[in-house]
Parts: C-alpha cells; structure tokens; sequence
C-alpha cells in the first residue's frame, strides 16, 4: 500500500513537471519556428531580383529556387534519424546557424556562383529545422495534445511568412543585399534563443534505443506511408496555386502585386489563427482524421471558389477559405503520423518533410504547365488532387485498422 501511494506520488510529479515543461515549451518553440520562418519569407520577394542583378536567366533562376527545395527533400529524413539519436537541441542549432550562414553569405555575393553554392549549403543544414522542432512537439505533447502543439508550430510558420515577405520589401527599398542580412541576423538571434533558453527535450534513452534499433524498412512497409503520399498531394496542390495565382488574378480580376500582398496576408493570418487555435480543440475532441477529411474538403471548395473570383474582396475571401482547409492538414497529418510512427518521431517528421518538398518541387512548374493550358486548370487539378487526397485517406484508414488501439484512435 505504502508503495502503491509512493509511485502515484512520483508518477504525479514527473506529470506535473511534464505539463510545466510543455506550457513553458511550446511558447519558445513558437518563438524559434516562428523567427525562422520570418528570416526564409525575407528573402522570398528579393531573390529573383537580386540573382538577376547578378546576371541570372530566368532558368538560372528557377534552378536557384529549386536547388534549395531538393536539398531539402534529400536530407531532411537524415536529420531527423540523427536527432532521434543524440538529440533535438544540437541539431535544431546546426540547422539554424546553416541558415543564419547561408543568408549572410547571399548577402556578401558578388557572383552568381556564390548565390548557387549559398543556396545549396543552406539547404542541407537548414532541412534539420522542420523535422527536429516537430519532433520536439511530439516529445513534450501527450497524444491528446499532439494535434495542439503540431497546430502551434503550423501558425508559427504561417505568420513568419505573413510577416517575413513585408520586412524584405520594406529594406529591399535601401538596399537589395540588406534583406539578407537581415534574415542572418533574425536566424543568430534564434540560435541564441535555442542555445539559452530551450532544453533538450529527448531525454528518455527508450525512445533514442526504439529510434537506433527499429528498422525504417518496416515502418515502410506500415499504414503510415500513405500518409506521406497525402501530404504530397497536399503540397502539389498548394505550391501550384502560389506559382500561378498572381498571374490568374491579374487576368482575372485586374489586382497588381500590392494587393496580392494584402490578399497573401489575410489568408496567412486566417490560416495561422485556425492552425493555433482551433485545431488543437477539433482534433482532441474528434481526432485527426476527422480534422484531415474536413481540410481536404475545405481546400477543394477553396479552389473551385478561386475560379470565380472577380475582385479583391472574392480573391481574398475564397483564398482565405482554401488557405484555412489546407491550413489545419499538415498539423493533423504531423501529429498522427508522429502517433502511429514505430521509428523515432525525427525519422518520421523528416520523411515528411522530404515529401513536403517533394511537392514544393514538382507543384511550380507543374501548375505553370497547367496555366498555360487554361488559366483555370491549376485549381481544377487542385480539386482533383484534393479528392485524391480525401481517397488515400480512406485507404489508410482502412489498412490501419490492424494497427493498436492507441494508434486507431486518431483516425476519426
């Protein structure tokens, strides 16, 4: 008896300072993916015309937004397994002092090469950020609160890029290389922030012994994967529309870059408010798969409303009813992969990743392919790929029913 009373004690401390870690935790994590994000969305509005101050061609050009993406796609799982190992903490900061290099190095570029070689370095280690902060959410959430935190770290990275693409144009107005420094600036900032004042937050050797010893072959070969290709759906859809929307509201309702600027913001905030505060309560109360399937849905309106925009009010409000569905996926998607996953949650956040890249590289070119065919049809793909989307769920589901009762909760 006096044991049992003991070890309810100690179970009720360890949970007290676990709930205390996480309430002071989440916020810093905010912190850091949110200042993350705003140094990359510096860059986002100067890079073409700074590569073409430096003599890029427009495939030049290409190439040097798509270098960073690929890089991204190769070694973001690598990070996440060897986060799995020693830790969040250090490789969070390598990922962020890569970035910090890599902006500060753009910025001092006198050749085209430099932009070439900054772009690729920064690809490589900064692909460490995104799957070691989600695995770090995934370490200091419960499984009830998983889709919270994962929803927290999706707002933190809506934001930085509403508020990142606007400090760049501002400065870029003095000079075009002082964004960059800028970004480098707010990326050291972060690797202090994480440096002083995160912990590390995988301190529990079973969880380093299952991440070294469980083979990916087999997590493969799981449920799990299919969720990776819904994400992919997912990302394609998503990254045709931002290659193409400018040129289709132009056409369509006459709107310059000033107020797609305005019409990026609005939807960026509407995202990022959903993505922080309502997915956590949706998916505690019905599970991450009902919180996917409603997304999907949302994102298919979003698009078929897009095709009749007619002026800034339309554009802003059926791109904010698109930005909102696809908003609240990938937490949703994040937090049930990372539930169900039998590798580490770095190993399975970093596929992720990779397959969210994957999507950033294809979806461009893709969706201009698209355009060229018919201004409508990269939203009418958008459709089609979102019931994709909505049927490989559905098969995953289906396929998961063979997995614990822990893991099937989720889906919804």
């Amino acid at each position: 008896m006096e044991t049992d009373i003991r070890l309810s004690a100690t179970y009720n401390i360890e949970r007290s300072e676990h709930l205390l870690h996480t309430k002071k935790a989440l916020p810093i994590l905010f912190s850091v993916m949110f200042l993350v994000m705003v140094g990359f969305g510096i860059i986002i509005p100067v890079l073409p015309f700074y590569a073409e101050e430096l003599g890029a061609s427009p495939a030049q050009l290409g190439l040097l937004m798509a270098v960073y993406s690929f890089m991204q796609l190769m070694f973001a799982p690598m990070w996440g397994r060897i986060s799995d190992r020693i830790g969040r903490k250090p490789v969070m900061m390598l990922g962020i002092l890569g970035l910090a290099f890599s902006f500060f190095f753009m910025g001092a570029a006198t050749e085209l090469w430099m932009l070439f070689a900054a772009r690729i370095i920064g690809g490589f280690l900064s692909s460490a950020n995104m799957p070691t902060v989600m695995a770090y959410a995934a370490d200091i959430t419960s499984e009830e609160d998983r889709g919270k935190g994962m929803g927290i770290i999706g707002a933190a990275v809506g934001l930085g890029f509403v508020f990142g693409p606007a400090i760049g144009g501002i400065f870029s107005e003095t000079s075009l290389a002082l964004p960059f420094y800028i970004a480098g600036a707010s990326s050291l900032l972060t690797f202090f922030l994480v440096l002083f004042i995160l912990k590390e937050s995988l301190g529990n050797e079973e969880e380093r012994i299952r991440a070294e010893k469980t083979p990916f072959r087999k997590a493969w070969n799981s449920p799990i994967s299919i969720l990776y290709f819904l994400q992919l759906f997912v990302s394609l859809s998503l990254s045709g529309l931002e290659a193409t929307f400018a040129y289709f509201a132009a056409e369509k309702a006459g709107l310059g870059t000033i107020e797609l600027g305005y019409i990026f913001m609005i939807m960026g905030f509407c995202g990022a408010l959903v993505q922080g505060g309502l997915v956590g309560k949706l998916t505690k109360q019905f599970g991450e798969g009902f919180v996917i399937q409603i997304g999907i849905v949302t994102s298919a309106l979003g698009f078929a409303l897009i095709l009749l925009v007619n002026n800034f009010a339309t554009a802003a409000v059926f791109l904010s009813i698109f930005g909102i569905g696809n908003g609240v996926i990938r937490p949703s998607v994040s937090a049930l992969i990372t539930k169900t996953a039998t590798t580490g949650y770095g190993n399975a956040a970093g596929f992720l990743s990779s397959f969210d890249s994957l999507g950033r590289i294809i979806g461009p070119p893709l969706g201009g392919w698209f355009f060229s065919i018919s201004i409508g049809l990269p939203y009418i793909s958008g459709i089609v790929l979102s019931f994709a989307a909505f049927l490989l769920y559905y098969v995953y589901k289906t396929q998961s029913k063979k997995l614990p009762v822990s893991a099937s909760s989720a889906e919804g």
